[in-house]
């Protein structure tokens, strides 16, 4: 299930962005990127919609994915 942004207080979203990119650990090749900006892209990328906020029933877990991983998913399921 998709999360809307405007649906959770900016703390709680902020948390869980930081949690995402803390346990990522995303390649950002040879230049050192600072965390701040890490949060940075990944909030753009949600309000973008490249990215969403995704809840799962099964895990009951939230968790940041790739749109089009989402949609992947989503058509296998049917």
């Amino acid at each position: 299930m998709i999360i809307p942004l405007d649906t959770l207080p900016k703390e709680t979203l902020s948390a869980i962005i930081e949690n995402f990119v803390l346990r990522e650990g995303t390649e950002y090749g040879s230049e050192d990127v600072a965390l701040s900006d890490k949060i940075q892209q990944v909030q753009q990328q949600l309000k973008q919609g490249s990215a969403l906020l995704v809840y799962s029933e099964l895990h009951e877990t939230v968790n940041i994915m790739p749109a089009d991983q989402f949609i992947e998913g989503v058509e296998e399921e049917v």
